[in-house]
Order: structure tokens, then sequence, then C-alpha cells
């Protein structure tokens, strides 16, 4: 699965619809991008695509966020993979659903791969035109 999307904020659903369609139910979204590309805006459209009440907010200091509807949301800016891995996240990840994850490490990526998780790499890069999505699994 490779595509890219340029949407503007008002066209996000249509990034939503693609991960809804090619995405597996258990999976592992990296989010990438810039400060301010737009990471945690996505993932409060998928929230209100799937009915979830109330804002997705970045989980800078809570590191995870569980939003219900299989919905999960991490933010590993201020952690390294050693203090990821000794907090107990790792076990988080076998619960059903997406997984989100802004600022996560190739080595995470790399480490996750070789346990046999489904990946999905969403690169976001903002244009003149709005935001480039390129989604990789």
């Amino acid at each position: 699965m490779n595509k890219e999307i340029t949407a503007s904020l008002d066209e996000i659903e249509q990034v939503v619809r693609y991960l809804d369609a090619n995405v597996p139910p258990n999976a592992i979204i990296f989010l990438r991008g810039d400060l301010a590309a737009g990471k945690t805006t996505l993932v409060q459209a998928i929230a209100k695509a799937r009915g979830i009440d109330g804002d997705a907010t970045s989980p800078t200091f809570s590191l995870q966020h569980y939003y219900g509807n299989d919905l999960y949301h991490y933010d590993l800016y201020r952690i390294s993979d050693e203090e990821f891995m000794e907090l107990g996240l790792l076990e988080e990840f076998e619960q059903d659903g997406w997984h989100m994850i802004e600022w996560g490490s190739q080595s995470l990526e790399n480490m996750l791969r070789d346990f046999g998780y489904d990946i999905v790499i969403v690169q976001i890069t903002t244009t003149n035109m709005g935001r480039n999505y390129t989604i990789l699994g």
C-alpha cells in the first residue's frame, strides 16, 4: 500500500477514508512530520469519523491516550526507546485497534516490524495546496 494524497484541512476525510479502507484493524501507524505538520489533526479526524466524542489531543505529557473505538494515540517526543520499554508501553500494542504514534523513532519502528506487527507510515508535509500525506505500508 503506497498512496499519496494532497488535502486541505477541509478535505482530510479523504485521508481518513483511505486509511479506513486500506489499513488492517490492528495496526501501528507512525505519524511523521515536522512540528505542526498535522499529526494530531489527523488523529482528531479519525476519532471524529469513528464517532468518538470529545477532543482528541496530543498526549505530550501523559504519553498515551485511549479514545475508545479501538483508537490509541501516543506522543513519544520526549522519551527514548528504552524509557518506552521500561514504562511497559510495548505491551499496549497487544490491544486490538489502531495505535497512532507521533515522534516514534526508526529503531522502534524496526523493532515492531521484527516482532511482526502491521506497520503503516504516514508522512505529512505542508504544501501551498494544504498537506501532503504519503502513506506507506
